[in-house]
């Protein structure tokens, strides 16, 4: 696969000019000297992976059997080829395609031999609190889900879920629902409150971690 030319100062600026909604894509492409399609590349990357997705591989990457056949199910599932590559952080369509290939032909899919890595490519169970202080670092270090990753011992894909559902759903999203948690219909009107005191805490302490990413993000394209 042939490495992109443009900086991931580049990628990030224009990225922000098609949030802004106020440059045409003639425009944007002419200022950066790239084409539509790369375009909508690099805005499906950074929303499925953030800055991570957005950066060059240089080295070669080892996948489990378990990331292999995670990968392939999600492409099955009906997720775009683009967010599968961005969110597994697989090299290319014919790296995902090889798999999709075995999988479907009943053969097995086995763990990437040279330099194998197995480190936390399982989960592990966590509480909201963690849940929650795991999205607020990402949040806080640009949606880097690697260095997450690393940090707390916990699966990619985890990680990459739980901001996910933040993002769709607010810190609520983050409650594990499997009887953990007493249904609003069983509270008191005291519990209702404070419950509801304690998600607003929760979604502006995240707010504001992902406000600090936004603020270096402009910081960035400063400096470019």
């Amino acid at each position: 696969m042939a490495r992109s030319r443009h900086s991931i100062e580049q990628k990030l600026s224009a990225l922000r000019m098609m949030n802004e909604e106020k440059y045409t894509w003639k425009e944007i492409m002419e200022a950066h000297h790239v084409s539509k399609h790369t375009l909508r590349v690099w805005k499906v990357k950074f929303d499925t992976g953030g800055i991570d997705a957005l950066k060059e591989s240089k080295t070669w990457r080892p996948y489990t059997k378990e990331q292999k056949i995670e990968a392939v199910r999600d492409y099955l599932d009906g997720i775009t080829t683009m967010e599968v590559l961005s969110k597994h952080q697989i090299s290319d369509w014919s790296v995902l395609r090889r798999w999709v290939k075995k999988y479907t032909s009943h053969s097995e899919l086995t763990d990437s031999r040279k330099g194998m890595d197995r480190a936390m490519t399982k989960g592990r169970k966590t509480t909201f609190e963690e849940r929650f202080e795991i999205v607020k670092y990402c949040l806080e270090n640009g949606r880097n889900y690697q260095q997450t990753v690393e940090k707390f011992q916990v699966s990619y894909a985890q990680v990459y879920g739980w901001v996910k559902k933040y993002d769709t759903n607010g810190a609520e999203a983050l409650l594990d629902r499997r009887g953990r948690t007493k249904p609003e219909d069983e509270l008191s009107e005291e519990e209702k409150l404070k419950r509801r005191i304690r998600q607003m805490e929760l979604e502006n302490e995240l707010l504001r971690a992902d406000n600090l990413y936004l603020k270096k993000l402009e910081e960035i394209e400063r400096r470019s």
